[in-house]
């Protein structure tokens, strides 16, 4: 049924992860899907990584960790941009879209008072892709 999973991720919120990489990880062993792990930082330095190269290691090794944990190959997908908080939505649709992503599976926050003004990430790419997306909360 699906093909390629897309799973975004924030590492400065890996703690927060665990559900929806799991949920990914049972889908992709169900349906023999190619899995990727998308990460997007920022040029200038950030809680992830000093650099771009930084974070790209430290999404590797993380990759490789929920790989060795639930028993299935994903790859590490590292994007770079050059203002996530303007341009993450963009980044993602695009990466979905390069990946030929057929599913997305991520991590949702719980709703506050800002989500009735600004949409959610999960959100935007349900209403700008023409794939499924999978909120896990």
């Amino acid at each position: 049924m699906y093909k390629n999973i897309m799973v975004p991720v924030d590492l400065s919120h890996a703690d927060q992860l665990e559900k929806a990489i799991a949920t990914a990880a049972s889908l992709g062993r169900l349906y023999g899907s190619r899995m990727s792990i998308v990460g997007v930082t920022s040029s200038a330095p950030g809680a992830a990584g000093h650099n771009p190269e930084e974070y790209a290691q430290k999404l590797d090794a993380f990759t490789a960790e929920q790989s060795s944990k639930h028993g299935v190959q994903f790859d590490s997908v590292p994007l770079t941009s050059h203002d996530p908080g303007v341009d993450l939505d963009d980044r993602l649709r695009h990466a979905a879209e390069e990946l030929g992503a057929d599913l997305v599976v991520m991590a949702s926050h719980v709703p506050g008072f800002l989500d009735h003004f600004f949409s959610s990430r999960a959100g935007y790419l349900a209403s700008h892709v023409g794939i499924s997306v999978f909120v896990v909360r």
